[in-house]
């Protein structure tokens, strides 16, 4: 068995050895084939952990996937081809000079544990119940973990497992009674609507949303009132393998991944991501704050909450 040695996270590791640490089995010859696609992503971690970038790489859960395979599958930032219609866009966020120095919404309890989307484009769902959860945790001091499998089997403005729209699942979100996680739990794939008596948030808990000012300062000023949901381009190998540091460079401004912004600091943007917390920093990302990483700054926006609304 060939044996690579991965850079700053893993040191003489070999893929029989990654397997039994993510739980992966293959059958056939399917074993050769990702092992060979494992192989090619470490010589891939090796070249880039090199060049002594501001974030390593190293193992995720997707070292035995072509980078088109991860694409294909998690993923899932995508407009509809048809917008729910009378979206309550309660306006433009702009920066209003009352930004913090450094926020950190997961201290201030507002933002649930990380989650994991799995094969399915439903990246749009976690970041609008994570822009939810947040909103409505900082207003009724509760924080409900909700159902993001609700919003794809029953919100019929996005396309489930298919790619959605944060903006267009906030407004659906302002007339249903939302699901709890234990309610109408996460299954990774499209199904029949079959919400209720959900008790999660009660319908008009949610009165519309804000996008945010393309600008780092109203990005900034966003996220001083609450975890904002963005959108991002993460089809890029770097995102694949991230295991820490603060990215910066790899990515373009394609946006097909929604996250959550929960956070900043004097360099980054600190972002919860969907992918489970074995991925990343425990789940998360640090983006450089230096110029629009990603395209972060292209397409946020964060829910507006009624606390008179019982839950």
């Amino acid at each position: 068995m060939l044996r690579i040695a991965a850079l700053a996270t893993v040191v003489d590791a070999s893929f029989e050895e990654w397997m039994q640490q993510f739980g992966k089995t293959y059958n056939g010859d399917e074993m050769q084939k990702r092992e060979q696609i494992f192989n090619d992503n470490m010589a891939f971690i090796e070249s880039e952990n090199a060049k002594g970038n501001s974030y390593t790489l190293g193992w995720t859960p997707f070292m035995d996937l072509t980078n088109d395979e991860f694409k294909a599958g998690y993923l899932g930032f995508a407009a509809p081809s048809e917008l729910f219609e009378g979206a309550v866009n309660l306006g433009s966020h702009e920066a209003t000079g009352d930004a913090a120095a450094t926020v950190d919404w997961r201290s201030k309890g507002a933002v649930t544990p990380v989650k994991n989307q799995g094969q399915c484009g439903s990246c749009w769902a976690f970041s609008t119940t994570g822009g939810i959860e947040g909103a409505w945790e900082i207003s009724t001091n509760q924080l409900v973990s909700l159902s993001e499998q609700q919003f794809v089997d029953c919100d019929k403005s996005s396309n489930g497992c298919g790619g959605g729209l944060m903006s267009s699942a906030f407004q659906w979100a302002e007339s249903q009674d939302l699901c709890t996680e234990q309610e109408y739990s996460y299954e990774a794939v499209d199904g029949s609507c079959r919400a209720n008596g959900c008790t999660g948030i009660s319908a008009g808990g949610i009165t519309g949303y804000k996008s945010v000012s393309s600008s780092k300062s109203a990005l900034e000023s966003a996220i001083t009132k609450g975890p904002v949901s963005v959108a991002i381009e993460a089809d890029q190998s770097a995102f694949q393998f991230y295991t820490g540091g603060v990215m910066s460079g790899t990515c373009g401004t394609q946006l097909d991944h929604g996250v959550l912004a929960v956070g900043y600091d004097s360099e980054s943007w600190i972002v919860k991501n969907s992918w489970g917390a074995s991925w990343g920093e425990s789940g998360y990302i640090r983006l450089t704050n230096n110029g629009n990483q990603c395209g972060i700054l292209n397409s946020a926006a964060y829910p507006v909450v009624s606390s008179s609304v019982t839950v």
